[in-house]
């Protein structure tokens, strides 16, 4: 995903992603924001319901699994349209203040197509959560491996302090200590729920079938491999933009 400027200090860029904001302030994106935290709140108290309650990893059954990727799966949807919205008024209120009337802000397709171009990571990572994942969730699993699907729900932890941080940049808060807070705490929560999630979820299988880890890949499912091989790239890269931002904030502590 591309940056560009605008706000500075840490400057998250994950799932969901921080939609990039003008100096105006957004309604819009808190609403989003606040839509996106409950949805990670939600999903990590089923996440941790479901790990406490399988023992075995891959045999033990939870209702809350399933019933909970039912429910979840129209957010993704959803937060592609209110990503896009967000960013179709972000481009009025650009305009309004640069008095512009028409060209690109006056062009809903010109905006879909832009959206597009700079969401295309986020935008291929939730139709890849719909369209692959909903499936392989619900009806080739076939009941097995809630323990793992429990896990994969944890990696929602990091997403309401990354939502926080986007609403501080948009109040030009960026500076303050509640930021730097909740900058080091997403830092942390980003690599233990996101960077570490599928190695920690290779290890799990490597004990729970008693063979060493380099073979779990042979033996797992080729979905499984598939699903690890799209998503973890992305969470590294993700990671990596969270960390230059913190640098670039840390040395730059008098830009706004």
């Amino acid at each position: 995903m591309q940056r560009r400027g605008g706000s500075r200090g840490v400057h998250p860029v994950g799932p969901p992603l921080l939609p990039h904001t003008h100096t105006a302030v957004i309604p819009g994106g808190q609403k989003q924001s606040i839509v996106s935290s409950l949805q990670a709140v939600m999903a990590s108290s089923a996440g941790c319901v479901i790990v406490w309650s399988c023992q075995d990893v891959l045999e033990d059954r939870h209702w809350l699994t399933e019933a909970y990727v039912l429910f979840a799966t129209p957010y993704f949807a959803y937060d592609i349209y209110a990503m896009f919205l967000c960013y179709w008024h972000g481009l009025q209120v650009k305009g309004h203040e640069e008095g512009q009337v028409g060209g690109v802000v006056g062009s809903k397709r010109a905006a879909v197509a832009g959206y597009l171009c700079r969401e295309k990571l986020m935008v291929l990572h939730h139709v890849f959560m719909v369209a692959f994942c909903f499936p392989v969730s619900l009806l080739w699993r076939r009941g097995r491996g809630d323990y793992f699907q429990g896990v994969l729900f944890l990696a929602e932890l990091s997403t309401p302090c990354v939502c926080l941080t986007k609403v501080l940049i948009q109040y030009k808060q960026q500076h303050t200590l509640l930021h730097r807070v909740n900058g080091v705490l997403m830092l942390l929560l980003f690599f233990l729920c996101r960077v570490l999630l599928f190695p920690f979820l290779y290890v799990s299988y490597s004990r729970h079938a008693c063979v060493p880890l380099h073979l779990v890949p042979l033996l797992a499912p080729w979905q499984c491999n598939l699903g690890a091989a799209l998503l973890w790239p992305l969470q590294l890269y993700w990671f990596t933009l969270i960390c230059r931002g913190a640098v670039r904030g840390q040395r730059s502590p008098a830009e706004t």
